[in-house]
């Protein structure tokens, strides 16, 4: 089955053409083509995603990415002779695109040019993320399946994020399996705008335990890095300075915030607002001091992220534990579970994903859109994109 999947809900346009096969037992994915383009520079200067501006680059970039990822999958092919729309057709493309006024002429010169490429399924991000970002992605997708003729799946990103954390690829990069999972499972999703925890009985069946009251691990690793006078994004700075003090100590103690209440929820605002008045009390503010605050902060989220997660493990008996989201390529956090999880919890697997499949990408929302093919559940056909879905 040949999947291509788009990814807009935040700073990151990406595309993806898998051929999929072997169902839950057995799955395997061939990566016909795969292509990101990140605004991370260009938002840079704002200390964080400029919703207009994630929107106006998505409207520009996506169609050429397309071509790039069919050219690269081998299913880029020219017709003969350009075909010509009638007036429903026009007023359809027009209508869906109306959003994207960027995006609509160079889609008409593109679908009267370009052949029908061999796929079985689209699957677009329709949520949660950037409301103005996912639009453009939804949009464009609905227009290529009404194009196309081929089933569209809307999906959700969180889940995308679970599935990614499975994803093993092999040597050439070209192929990528999965695990066999054992379920009950748990999944930590942790990223910008989310912190979750997430209980799993089996594949596609979501139920959510916990979540961030306020901030969000990602979200609060881009303000205390802002506080720092740190580029964007703030989570790889804070690490790298994190990672000089080699002794792991800190002068400054900073709080665990909700580390010892009776849910699985999170907040991560009073953290941030700690470390705010820690530097407010600093007359002369030292790199050595900087790099103190941002090692204790990454003890503190970890340890909190840590705590829970385990605890949760236990109560709900979970045989695997998934992690996802972009914040989920924090090596300290990485190598603290990768320590505590057969520490505490024996013969309880964890999965993270590979560096590369950690942030946005279009790969997970394939293989995501694959699975909800083989479980036959049906998919609204008036979807629309939801800043705020939920899984």
């Amino acid at each position: 089955m040949k999947i291509l999947s788009i990814e807009t809900s935040c700073d990151e346009t990406a595309i993806s053409i898998i051929d999929a096969e072997g169902g839950f037992e057995k799955p395997v994915f061939k990566i016909r083509g795969n292509q990101i383009l990140t605004q991370a520079q260009l938002h840079a200067e704002y200390g964080g995603v400029f919703p207009n501006l994630a929107k106006r680059e998505h409207s520009k970039n996506i169609l050429p990415l397309l071509v790039i990822a069919l050219t690269e999958a081998k299913m880029f092919k020219k017709k003969k002779v350009k075909s010509v729309l009638s007036k429903k057709e026009l007023a359809f493309y027009q209508k869906t695109l109306e959003r994207e006024p960027a995006l609509l002429e160079p889609f008409l010169e593109f679908i009267v040019t370009v052949q029908r490429p061999d796929i079985d399924a689209l699957a677009v991000t329709a949520g949660p993320g950037l409301a103005p970002a996912l639009w453009v992605g939804v949009n464009f997708a609905k227009a290529l399946s009404i194009m196309w003729d081929i089933p569209l799946l809307p999906m959700n990103h969180m889940e995308g994020h679970i599935i990614a954390s499975l994803l093993q690829s092999d040597k050439t990069g070209k192929k990528i399996t999965l695990p066999a999972v054992s379920f009950p499972a748990l999944a930590l999703l942790i990223s910008g705008g989310h912190t979750e925890l997430v209980v799993m009985k089996d594949w596609m069946q979501y139920k959510k335990i916990g979540a961030t009251k306020d901030d969000a691990v990602g979200e609060a690793f881009d303000k205390v890095a802002r506080m720092m006078k740190l580029p964007y994004p703030g989570g790889p700075h804070i690490s790298r300075l994190a990672e000089t003090i080699k002794d792991n100590t800190s002068r400054f103690k900073l709080p665990r915030p909700m580390i010892n209440t009776n849910d699985y929820d999170f907040s991560f605002s009073g953290l941030k607002t700690a470390v705010l008045y820690t530097i407010q009390k600093i007359p002369q503010f030292t790199p050595k001091m900087k790099a103190e605050i941002a090692n204790e902060f990454e003890n503190a989220v970890t340890e909190v992220l840590l705590t829970k997660t385990l605890r949760a493990a236990k109560e709900y008996k979970v045989k695997t534990i998934l992690i996802g989201g972009g914040v989920s390529a924090n090596t300290r956090i990485r190598n603290a579970f990768a320590k505590k999880v057969p520490e505490k919890l024996g013969n309880v697997k964890l999965y993270v994903p590979q560096q590369v499949l950690s942030t946005d990408n279009a790969l997970m929302i394939s293989a995501a859109a694959y699975f909800r093919l083989v479980s036959k559940k049906k998919f609204s056909k008036t979807f629309k994109a939801d800043g705020n879905l939920s899984l």
